[in-house]
């Protein structure tokens, strides 16, 4: 589903990623840990193609990274849901209008928007909170709005970049079984951390990211 074959890339003048090769199959759940700056971010924003490889391949469902065209780019991201740490909520829209505006920009029937976003927001449990502006949320309803956008046209991944570096460690945690839970209803989730209390609590395959190179896989129980 999720293909990097021997990825490098540069940003400016320095090497980010170097020879990365991932594969990440449907369904599945993937940790992503490393220490800040060794390239997670810039590995996520290749699976949604906000950046291309200088060498190498990335294969995202039947999207390849070498011949894709720009016109094609937005059809690819219908595809891959992602959720970030600063939330990027829209301030002047509600609720239930951050979220339907993932649907609007893709031009979808009114009714078919309506009806989704009503459902998606009441997965997280967010249905009561529809017409709340995003100043009057805390930090972990923001979140779940995040998570509702990116669900809303159905991708089978989530790319999660620290959904919980601003949460504190209950509502952290809470975060983290919602994800669990669609990621049972089968969406695939690759998620970038630093929080490897969660990681021990919610064990998935985790990878280590290290001078720009996937170095290993590593039990969750030797994490330190």
């Amino acid at each position: 589903m999720i293909e990097l074959f021997n990825v490098s890339v540069k940003l400016g003048h320095r090497g980010v990623l170097d020879q990365v090769s991932l594969q990440i199959n449907k369904g599945e759940f993937v940790y992503l840990i490393g220490k800040t700056g060794t390239g997670k971010t810039t590995l996520l924003r290749l699976i949604y193609m906000d950046v291309f490889p200088d060498r190498g391949n990335v294969i995202i469902d039947s999207y390849s990274s070498s011949t894709i065209r720009q016109r094609h780019v937005p059809f690819l991201r219908r595809k891959v849901g992602v959720i970030f740490q600063d939330f990027k909520l829209l301030p002047d829209r509600n609720v239930f209008e951050n979220v339907a505006f993932a649907m609007q920009v893709i031009g979808a029937p009114q009714k078919t928007i309506k009806a989704r976003t009503l459902s998606v927001l009441t997965r997280v449990g967010l249905h009561h909170k529809r017409y709340q502006m995003p100043q009057r949320l805390s930090g972990g309803e923001k979140q779940r709005v995040a998570i509702a956008r990116a669900l809303i046209n159905k991708p089978f991944i989530l790319l999660a970049d620290e959904p919980t570096g601003n949460l504190d460690p209950q509502v952290a945690k809470d975060i983290l079984a919602l994800l669990e839970s669609i990621n049972r209803s089968g969406t695939a989730i690759l998620m970038a951390t630093h929080n490897y209390d969660l990681i021990r609590q919610y064990p998935h395959r985790t990878l280590v990211l290290e001078n720009g190179r996937l170095s290993r896989e590593i039990p969750p129980e030797d994490l330190d």
